[in-house]
């Protein structure tokens, strides 16, 4: 087997150098990671890093997520010690969710990848535009 980019041998030691052990099933940071790159996961971290954001503004910010998988996600990305949950003691509840120093890292990594997808998706969407015009 050969890497895209040579035609040397792909050496599986290589992938071990770049990713750690985070290909070994047994790896802990999977779960971690998997967590992060959920699909809610994603647009959580994302809308935090624009600052601290109360449930209901979480729950209309991101099209499209459930009250339960908000509460799912955001439970775990807490458990993650990447949110903060900050509830006030007053009647009715007041929560406000906030990124931990961790939480920012990771989003600060997460918001390239994000912005590659956006451009890259557009320009599917506009290629496949032009195709279809030209049928």
């Amino acid at each position: 087997m050969t890497t895209p980019s040579s035609s040397t041998p792909f050496d599986s030691s290589e992938i071990l150098t770049v990713g750690g052990q985070v290909l070994s099933e047994n790896c802990p940071s999977r779960r971690l990671l998997g967590d992060i790159t959920s699909k809610w996961g994603v647009l959580v971290l994302v809308s935090l890093s624009e600052g601290p954001r109360r449930w209901s503004e979480l729950l209309r910010g991101i099209g499209g997520i459930s009250e339960k998988m908000l509460a799912q996600t955001l439970r775990t990305l807490e458990a993650d010690r990447l949110v903060l949950r900050d509830a006030r003691p007053v009647v009715p509840p007041y929560v406000v969710y906030s990124l931990t120093d961790s939480g920012e890292q990771v989003t600060q990594l997460l918001l390239p990848l994000l912005d590659w997808a956006q451009t890259h998706a557009i320009a599917e969407v506009s290629a496949s535009a032009d195709t279809a015009s030209t049928r």
